[in-house]
């Protein structure tokens, strides 16, 4: 599948086909866009024109770009987690909730 992005330091619009990182070009991060390939395949030069310097714009830029949330199942990602595997986060639940201030008030008026 056809996904668009949009290089920042070469101000230039891609279609590449997965989620890439990276710039074919220069190896800088790439944007993802919301718009599709069809979408940008029937545009006429102009409005290519408009869009690319929409996306040099920093602040229109995110209103244009989006994430996946399928890249955790994409061959990149898995390759990526096999790499730099996550250690393991371990929490505990706190059995006593009554803040510290309140602790001590009731601990003095129990004596």
């Amino acid at each position: 599948m056809m996904y668009m992005h949009y290089c920042k330091r070469c101000h230039r619009v891609y279609m590449l086909n997965g989620h890439k990182l990276r710039c074919p070009k220069c190896r800088e991060r790439l944007t993802e866009l919301k718009l599709t390939y069809m979408d940008y395949v029937t545009m006429d030069m102009e409005a290519r024109e408009q869009f690319v310097s929409s996306c040099n714009d920093e602040a229109q830029l995110p209103k244009l770009s989006t994430t996946y949330r399928m890249y955790k199942y994409s061959k990149w990602y898995k390759d990526l987690q096999k790499q730099f595997p996550q250690a393991a986060i371990i929490t505990y639940s706190k059995t006593d909730n009554t803040p510290m201030e309140k602790r001590r008030v009731h601990d003095l008026t129990t004596v």
